[in-house]
């Protein structure tokens, strides 16, 4: 049996008058379910770029099972960019 965790931590409390989460860490033990868990957080993180209209959106594999997928003003809007961390 596998498992794959998504944890949407709150924004800081000095973020500009938002409670949207800007970034989503995932965890997954089994690679079948990497695909789904990476589209279904870029899912959840682009109403919030719409919103915010000047940030695309950064897909960051941390190691191997484990992904960070953030908000980030380096990437233009609309746009989804992949890094592995280093």
């Amino acid at each position: 049996m596998s498992t794959a965790t998504m944890e949407r931590p709150t924004a800081p409390s000095n973020a500009a008058g938002s409670s949207d989460s800007r970034s989503i860490d995932l965890a997954f033990t089994s690679a079948d379910q990497v695909h789904e868990g990476l589209e279904n957080a870029v899912e959840a993180l682009i109403e919030t770029a719409a919103q915010d209209g000047n940030c695309g959106i950064r897909v960051t594999r941390l190691e191997p099972g484990r992904y960070k997928v953030a908000l980030d003003e380096s990437v233009p809007f609309g746009e989804t960019h992949e890094d592995i961390a280093a």
